[in-house]
């Protein structure tokens, strides 16, 4: 969704709605000239169209901010951040952003617009503004989110170890699904797969049913902690909780597409890979359903804008448009300094023959320690390229043991360079 599509008029009016909230009595709008409110205020009340109930619950808060029965533009704007989490609409979070603005634009500037702005900064990836909001959020007060949403925009931006003092914070205030979910994705970043197992098994029990979506989320990230563990039955039943809590959540589908074909039940890995690419296109979603296809279309959709780090990892894996791979993981690490990041530049360059600065970003990528079957190939494919086949046979390997986490084709190419190293010896 982009801004323009918000400013589509809606069909279904506003009455209807509000008459349901407000005990089916009859409201007057509110006695103001509208030309007087802000731009955001004026942009996050425009209608949209009402398909879901999470877009009655929307159009019911524009409603009684409209008809002057509430002034919640921070509910409106948690609001838009449920819908972008549920649609896969980062231009939802766009409008949570303009209503931290409307809010402060009339004057409720404290710690409340300061959350729901970083928040919202952080999901667009504006990772260095929404740290100065999360920073001043932090010094304001110290409430559990304050510091969740500190942690999230640092860990994107690589600063591990401060991400850890920011989420052990919020361990200590409140220890809840929210806490330790972040905490247990520290612990895998760091290498501690068990840790992040035993944490993510806490906030999946801390889960509930009146927030579907916050259990869909960790009962999903069990489900792959799960899976490179190896204990694919565990990971499909975690996966089935996912979707028992949000039946259409495509990153659950995801999840259960990459199981099934772990365990070499294709079939059912298809089914699955393209409900998840219809629900949600960007790259992650239709490079896992194009692999288990063997289909070599290319993936051309959205993704230069909302995800250029996957985009330009399969452009450097299929080995297509390889300066333009270059040039997106260039310019996403301006941006987005973690171990991933680097991963993707490293493995760009490599592809481009730049296999000493390949190297370097690949040392980077492996400074955290996190144990991960793609980090592993990569490192031992540049590895190779620079001749130091002793540390290739290592990282070749490490990628072995947990090559179920990779899809088929990287798969094919694990072997392949293991028989290459095989055949120097």
């Amino acid at each position: 969704m982009t801004i323009r599509k918000a400013a589509i008029p809606l069909l279904v009016s506003l009455f209807v709605v509000l008459g349901a909230a407000a005990g089916k009595r009859k409201l007057k709008p509110a006695a103001k000239d509208s030309s007087a409110q802000p731009d955001s205020c004026r942009l996050v009340l425009a209608p949209l169209p009402v398909d879901k109930p999470i877009d009655q619950e929307i159009a019911r808060q524009q409603a009684l901010i409209l008809y002057g029965t509430s002034s919640g533009y921070e509910r409106l704007g948690w609001t838009f951040i449920k819908k972008a989490r549920l649609s896969f609409d980062a231009g939802f979070y766009k409008l949570a952003e303009q209503c931290a603005a409307c809010m402060e634009a009339r004057g409720a500037s404290g710690p409340d617009a300061l959350l729901l702005r970083a928040h919202a900064l952080q999901s667009l990836h504006h990772f260095a503004e929404a740290e100065s909001a999360a920073r001043e959020l932090v010094r304001l007060r110290e409430r559990p989110f304050d510091y969740g949403v500190l942690g999230d925009v640092l860990i994107d931006q690589g600063k591990v170890r401060e991400v850890a003092a920011a989420y052990q914070k919020m361990v200590d205030l409140r220890p809840d699904l929210q806490s330790y979910a972040r905490a247990a994705h520290v612990r895998w970043l760091t290498g501690d797969l068990a840790g992040a197992i035993e944490l993510m098994k806490l906030a999946t029990a801390a889960s509930s049913p009146n927030d579907p979506d916050a259990a869909a989320w960790v009962y999903t990230r069990l489900a792959l902690y799960q899976l490179q563990h190896g204990t694919t039955k565990q990971a499909l039943e975690s996966c089935n909780a996912a979707l028992s809590m949000q039946s259409d959540y495509a990153p659950a589908m995801l999840a259960r597409g990459r199981i099934l074909l772990a365990m070499n039940r294709r079939t059912d890995a298809l089914v699955e890979l393209r409900r998840a690419a219809k629900l949600n296109p960007l790259p992650e979603y239709q490079w896992a359903l194009e692999d288990a296809l063997n289909d070599n279309s290319q993936i051309v959709t959205r993704s230069t804008i909302e995800d250029p780090r996957t985009l330009s990892l399969y452009l450097a894996t299929r080995n297509e448009d390889i300066e333009r791979a270059v040039r997106l993981a260039q310019q996403e690490l301006t941006n987005r300094g973690d171990v991933f990041t680097h991963d993707a530049l490293a493995w760009a360059l490599a592809a481009a023959g730049h296999t000493v600065e390949a190297q370097q970003q690949m040392n980077q990528a492996l400074s955290e320690g996190t144990a991960d079957a793609r980090l592993y190939l990569h490192a031992g494919v540049i590895a190779a390229l620079n001749n130091d086949n002793k540390q290739a046979r290592r990282w070749l390997e490490d990628s072995t043991a947990i090559k179920q986490m990779l899809l088929p084709s990287e798969r094919v190419q694990l072997d392949a360079w293991r028989q290459r190293l095989i055949a120097k010896t």
